[in-house]
């Protein structure tokens, strides 16, 4: 007797960063909250910012929040497929969490066969493993010319099919058109799956919507099932840099700290930096000239898919030279994986494992006594450890725990380490892990999350003149209160009994609270 798979509700979008990972993220939440055990699914993901399983597999961190939100651990098979842009217009494939081919644009949908089979395996596995899987399209499946080689939109709805709700973001205009326009490019199969229309980002008055809604459905021949908010600062994790496209607000006299970010072109990981925002008064914004750096109390490099590029990048712009002047007037410099690379005093990829030519060797800053060696194995871990160093701020912090991820190519040496981790699932002595400059006003770091640590966070904010008062919240719990507003929102907005009838239930399984735990 074939064994009896889950239901699957899907959320597609009429074009990208229309918030479909955001309306997931809320619905994981919300059928957590009623009982369900809940999984949530993206078969081919496209993003530079990236999370590490507890087996040390690599996936979306959109697929990582919205396991989250769901209370489950994250697990390779809600994302099989992970595509990492690298300069060249090469993409790096993230297979089972692995890496596996380095691909032009134009060859990757020859792999098709192999990959879907990839995608079905884990979406399977899903299934039987939990109670509903909330899958997430990718970009538009109103894209007809790359319909043949879909691996994430409707021909995931076919398989599993599943009901389908078709998300618009009115926020950039002309919804109905995008929404209508999408229903008629569908195949006709695939429009009888559509099964629901979301209207997202909305501002004002729902009256300013008049009778559009109604004329929508008439043409559509599908009911709206909600119009969800503009919503602002919610406190979760963003899937890529699309969100950081509109301007920085520039330093005023309310921030007690002003640090500034590197926006690389291949910047990845830039959520580390959210957990600085928990302070009051601390700001992060994030910088691409040297005008624009202004003179902050810190300057961070972020992570970078490729860091020789954007070393390059960072010369061509200047602000190599306006981060070395910084420092020497006492500017604090923070370098995380790819940041931290550069921060020393050279690099070598002698296998092109960096995404670029094989090559010889580049300087780095030379902030830090670091040398980086590029290896074509990746290295992919969650991560605990305590701090070692004593340089500085550090001194008062020894043996402060801490814990992360790490997801990087290189390996570097020299300088005093700034920790010592331990990698789980591998057993054996502490490792040591980054670099810190005498005075303990550089430091690197290969751990992700850094600064989701409290008491690590708050420290060196002092160590830059910051005298609030420590929140004492973690990372973790301020998006646990994320996800309960965010399910909240949408159970006010959204026809919460349509979704339960889309599934084929009659109601939910426990009455929801507030925050489930």
């Amino acid at each position: 007797m074939a064994e009896r798979l889950s239901p699957v509700l899907m959320v597609q979008g009429t074009s990208s960063a229309v918030g479909k990972s955001l309306l997931v993220t809320g619905l994981c939440r919300l059928f957590r909250q009623d009982g369900w055990d809940v999984a949530p699914f993206k078969a081919q993901n496209m993003a530079l910012n990236s999370y590490v399983t507890p087996e040390g597999h690599e996936i979306g961190r959109a697929q990582a929040v919205q396991a989250e939100a769901a209370g489950l651990a994250p697990h390779v098979d809600m994302n099989p497929i992970l595509l990492k842009p690298e300069s060249g217009g090469r993409s790096q494939v993230v297979l089972g969490g692995r890496p596996w081919q380095r691909l032009p644009a134009g060859t990757f949908y020859q792999h098709r066969d192999e990959l879907w089979r990839a995608v079905t395996a884990a979406l399977d596995r899903l299934r039987s493993r939990h109670d509903l899987v909330i899958a997430e399209g990718a970009g538009s499946p109103a894209e007809i010319n790359l319909r043949p080689g879909d691996l994430a939109n409707m021909e995931v709805a076919l398989y599993a099919r599943a009901p389908v709700l078709l998300v618009g973001d009115i926020d950039r205009g002309g919804v109905f058109a995008q929404l209508i326009g999408t229903l008629i490019l569908l195949a006709p199969e695939e429009r009888a799956l559509v099964r629901g229309l979301v209207i997202n980002k909305f501002r004002g008055d729902l009256a300013l919507l008049g009778d559009g809604l109604r004329m929508l459905e008439a043409h559509a021949g599908v009911p709206v099932l909600g119009v969800i908010p503009y919503l602002r600062d919610l406190g979760i994790a963003e899937e890529d840099s699309v969100c950081l496209d509109e301007p920085a607000a520039a330093p005023h006299a309310e921030w007690q700290i002003d640090i500034a970010a590197i926006r690389f072109p291949h910047l990845s990981n830039f959520d580390d930096l959210d957990a600085l925002r928990l302070e009051p008064g601390v700001a992060v914004r994030f910088v691409s000239s040297p005008a624009a750096l202004g003179r902050p109390r810190a300057i961070i490099l972020p992570g970078s898919k490729n860091t020789l590029a954007d070393l390059a990048w960072l010369r061509e712009q200047g602000l190599d030279r306006a981060i070395l002047e910084r420092a020497t007037e006492g500017t604090a410099v923070v370098g995380l994986c790819g940041g931290y690379q550069m921060l020393g005093r050279t690099l070598r990829d002698p296998c092109g494992a960096d995404g670029g030519p094989p090559g010889g060797e580049t300087p780095g800053l030379g902030l830090l006594p670091v040398d980086t060696v590029f290896r074509t194995e990746k290295h992919t871990w969650q991560a605990s450890g305590r701090v070692c160093a004593r340089a500085g701020w550090l001194a008062g912090l020894a043996g402060c725990e801490v814990s992360g991820y790490e997801v990087h190519m290189g390996e570097s040496a020299g300088g005093e380490p700034l920790l010592e981790i331990a990698r789980c699932g591998l057993e054996g002595k502490a490792l040591p892990d980054g670099a810190v400059s005498e005075d303990g006003r550089v430091f690197g770091t290969y751990l992700h999350g850094l600064f989701d640590t409290p008491g690590f966070r708050c420290a060196w904010l002092r160590s830059l003149g910051w005298q609030g008062a420590e929140s004492g919240v973690s990372l973790r719990q301020a998006r646990e209160a994320a996800y309960d507003r965010l399910a909240g929102v949408l159970r006010e907005c959204l026809d919460v009994a349509g979704l339960y009838r889309l599934i084929g239930a009659d109601r939910p399984r426990a009455m929801h609270t507030s925050a489930a735990r």
